[in-house]
């Protein structure tokens, strides 16, 4: 009988692997009876470890051959070193292991400069500036941006929100230098943010790195000294009183011009009616003319005699008559009663009673 090792421990140079070699010539069976052959036991491990290979490296491609997309990212896809931007969302193919996919945010970003949006804190290299009257002043702007450009925004810039910070604090020092410090802090805020948005879009299209500036206001300004920034706050509280005032008066005068309008429209209406009238009037007196002067052609003695008849009619009876003789005494002959009667009570076809009658004859 052969053992693995010798007398002196060492191994016998008559076994294999710690084992004779007698025992790999044996015949062995399986718990059926049935002969197994030699070699046998590692085939199948090994087949179950490609089908496991196999297995993997098809869901690693499965899983690499779509991507999906929400409405709020586009997504970048790159073909060998060639980008292409894909905006609709949904479902999309692309080939495993040869197009990468990149997806770049599509909302509105903002970006604090000045202060820090933590903690609120000012940071002093950032919001002291100079104005065009060298004052200093600090001053907090908040700028809103978007990515207009996915592609250009990846590979265009290797640090595309560094560029637009620097370039946005360099015209917003730019801007402000050329405002005097009572307009920076009071009434000048509008135009210098509007001046400093329009030089930072016409900069941002010349750099082309896929990004567009959507709005930039000032957060805060104020001096750096807080008696400066009392005298300040008296300032506004004094334009804010002058704002009170004025739209005061303009209420005043909504509320007055349309009395003043309403009254002036009645004038004008009244003068309008007036004229009306009395051209109205004129007419019926020119028509009446006309139509006398017609009668009076037909019969001219008979008209003036009529005419005259009731002209006296309208004169007489207020008419007053002295009657003076020779040696300049005068008598009142009164007619105040042009159609008097006498003292029987009847009336002369002259329309005088008889004493008037007399007197006059």
């Amino acid at each position: 009988m052969a053992f693995d090792q010798n007398s002196f421990g060492g191994q016998n140079p008559f076994t294999k692997n710690g084992s004779t070699q007698a025992d790999d010539n044996v015949e062995r069976f399986d718990s059926k009876g049935r002969k197994v052959k030699k070699g046998g036991s590692g085939k199948a491990p090994k087949a179950a470890i490609i089908t496991a290979v196999i297995v993997v490296l098809l869901f690693v491609v499965a899983t690499n051959s779509y991507y999906m997309l929400d409405e709020e990212n586009y997504a970048v896809v790159t073909t060998l070193g060639k980008a292409e931007a894909v905006s609709q969302a949904g479902l999309h193919f692309k080939i495993p292991f040869i197009q990468n996919v990149r997806k770049v945010s599509k909302v509105i970003m903002g970006m604090p400069i000045g202060y820090n949006a933590d903690t609120g804190e000012s940071i002093q290299e950032e919001c002291i500036m100079i104005t065009k009257d060298f004052n200093f002043v600090n001053t907090d702007f908040y700028m809103e941006y978007m990515v207009s450009d996915p592609v250009k925004y990846l590979y265009n810039s290797e640090d595309p929100e560094g560029t637009l910070k620097m370039l946005a604090q360099s015209y917003i020092r730019d801007t402000v230098g050329i405002y005097n410090v009572d307009d920076v802090i009071t009434t000048g805020k509008a135009e210098i943010q509007s001046a400093i948005k329009e030089k930072l879009t016409e900069r941002m299209i010349a750099e082309d790195i896929g990004l567009s500036v959507v709005n930039i206001t000032i957060q805060d300004a104020f001096p750096p000294t807080e008696e400066v920034m009392d005298a300040f706050k008296n300032v506004e509280n004094a334009k804010q009183g002058k704002e009170t005032a004025i739209n005061n008066a303009n209420k005043d005068r909504n509320e007055k011009l349309p009395l003043a309008e309403a009254e002036c429209d009645q004038i004008v209406k009244n003068a309008e009616a007036q004229k009306e009238a009395r051209i109205n009037e004129a007419e019926g007196q020119v028509s009446r003319f006309e139509q006398m002067y017609q009668e009076y052609s037909k019969y001219p003695l008979i008209t003036k005699q009529r005419m005259f008849y009731e002209t006296m009619e309208d004169v007489l009876p207020g008419l007053k008559v002295y009657i003076m003789d020779e040696g300049d005494t005068q008598k009142l002959l009164p007619l105040d009663d042009f159609y008097g009667t006498d003292d029987a009570g009847t009336q002369n076809a002259g329309g005088m009673n008889a004493a008037e009658q007399e007197a006059a004859e």
